[in-house]
């Protein structure tokens, strides 16, 4: 089972920036899609942004043109860099890979019970 650990969460006023960055070991890193799900107060966990392996990319309506996904296969790390940030992208980060090897993007953003492991998370709290 793959190895997770999310960093750079933390608390930011509304308009600032904040970059996440994961860590994955364990597994063939360059196989599978990865990427980045938040869950808020109240709310279910939902994916907003993911890449496949050949750096394919799906994001969410409410993150399009501000939040960017990117890996680096050699480095075995997917980074979500957050501009523009608004109270409402408040909530825990989590970090995610795909459970089918040369998954998609989307699949692993929309399909329900594609994660096959989840890292801690990170709390991410924007004030207005």
């Amino acid at each position: 089972q793959a190895q997770i650990v999310e960093s750079g969460g933390g608390v930011v006023q509304a308009g600032e920036s904040l970059r996440l960055s994961c860590t994955m070991s364990g597994l063939t890193f360059d196989a599978f899609a990865v990427g980045w799900f938040r869950q808020a107060p109240g709310s279910e966990r939902e994916g907003i942004a993911c890449i496949s392996r050949s750096s394919v990319t799906e994001y969410a309506d409410s993150v399009k043109g501000r939040f960017t996904v990117a890996r680096d296969n050699t480095r075995n790390t997917v980074t979500l860099q957050m501009n523009n940030l608004k109270p409402e992208d408040t909530g825990m980060y989590y970090c995610a890979v795909d459970r089918t090897v040369m998954g998609s993007s989307w699949s692993l953003c929309t399909v329900p019970g594609r994660v096959a492991s989840w890292g801690q998370g990170t709390q991410v709290t924007v004030s207005s």
